[in-house]
C-alpha cells in the first residue's frame, strides 16, 4: 500500500540516499549536483528536512520518491513556494507516486501561499505532462539553464495558483 507522509529529520539517512541516487541518476532534473551533494554530512539533510517541507511516497518502509516546497526568505516574495527536489526511483515510476507527491506538496503549499513556482527540464516530458495534469502552467523558458558534462539544458518555468 502506497502512503505520503512529511518526512522528518529522523528521516535523514534515507531521505539522503534518495535524493543521491536521483542526482547521480538524473543531472540534468536538479540544479543541485551529486559530487556536491554527496559530501554533505547527515546532517546537512536533517537540517533540509527541518527547514523546509519534504513528503516522502512510502511503500511499507521503502521510500519511493520524494518531493517539497520552501519559501523565500525575501519578505515581498514570502506569498509563493518553491516546489524542489521532485524525484521518483525507477523502479515505482508508472503508478502514480510522482502525482502523489505533488498532490501533497501544493496541498500543503496551499494552506500557507498564495502560488507555488517549479522548473523542469523541458526534455523531461513525462514531469512537463506530470505538472500540467497537477494544474501548472508554463510562463515562460530559461535557455542553457544548467549544463551537465558539457550539454546545456533548457527549463520550462512554471506557476500554480493557490488562492482561488
Amino acid at each position: 500500500m502506497l502512503g505520503i507522509r512529511r518526512l522528518t529529520s529522523d528521516d535523514a539517512e534515507t531521505y539522503r540516499a534518495v535524493r543521491l541516487e536521483g542526482l547521480r541518476l538524473h543531472p540534468e532534473a536538479f540544479g543541485a549536483s551529486y559530487e556536491t551533494e554527496v559530501e554533505q554530512p547527515l546532517d546537512f539533510f536533517a537540517n533540509r528536512l527541518t527547514n523546509s517541507t519534504v513528503f516522502g511516497a512510502f511503500e511499507a518502509d521503502t521510500l519511493l520518491g520524494v518531493a517539497g516546497h520552501f519559501a523565500p526568505t525575501s519578505l515581498k516574495e514570502r506569498h509563493k513556494a518553491t516546489l524542489f527536489g521532485m524525484y521518483v526511483r525507477d523502479t515505482a515510476r508508472g503508478r502514480g507516486v510522482g502525482q502523489m507527491l505533488v498532490e501533497a506538496v501544493v496541498a500543503d503549499a496551499a494552506a500557507q501561499f498564495e502560488s507555488i513556482l517549479l522548473t523542469v527540464a523541458t526534455a523531461n516530458d513525462g514531469a512537463r505532462r506530470l505538472y500540467e495534469r497537477c494544474g501548472f502552467e508554463t510562463y515562460g523558458i530559461e535557455p542553457r539553464s544548467l549544463k551537465v558534462d558539457g550539454v546545456y539544458y533548457d527549463e520550462a518555468l512554471m506557476y500554480r495558483r493557490l488562492d482561488g
